[in-house]
């Protein structure tokens, strides 16, 4: 009996502070905005940075191990790859950039004609 006291009181103590946690922020400033879409435009580099390091890799074992079946005789056909594709320095986003996604959906939001037929793939 007294664990289960114990867990009550546990659990309301912690929804107390949970209640009080949950409290709204405020809208963030034009420069948080800013800084946000800066550090996801460098994250965003960064993957495509990584992945061209990690094809690059990729790459070079591929023909080493390409090299080596040569070496030995055997016939080795390997698969066709698109070239790795450098995404070059970092370029910041231009400062109205915040402003682009909002009005994209709008744009993208054309109604469809009832009549017309689906466009074939």
């Amino acid at each position: 009996m007294l664990k289960h006291t114990i867990v009550v009181i546990c659990a309301l103590a912690f929804a107390a502070t949970a209640a009080t946690a949950a409290a709204k922020l405020p809208a963030p400033t034009p420069e948080q905005q800013a800084a946000a879409a800066l550090n996801t435009a460098k994250a965003a580099h960064a993957g495509k940075t990584d992945a061209y390091k990690l094809c690059l890799s990729q790459t070079k074992v591929a023909e080493a191990y390409i090299k080596e079946q040569k070496a030995k005789g055997k016939a080795y056909a390997p698969e066709a790859t698109p070239p790795c594709v450098n995404p070059g320095p970092f370029v910041p986003p231009p400062a109205t950039a915040a402003a682009a996604p909002a009005a994209a959906p709008a744009v993208a939001a054309a109604p469809a004609k009832p009549g017309a037929a689906a466009p074939k793939k």
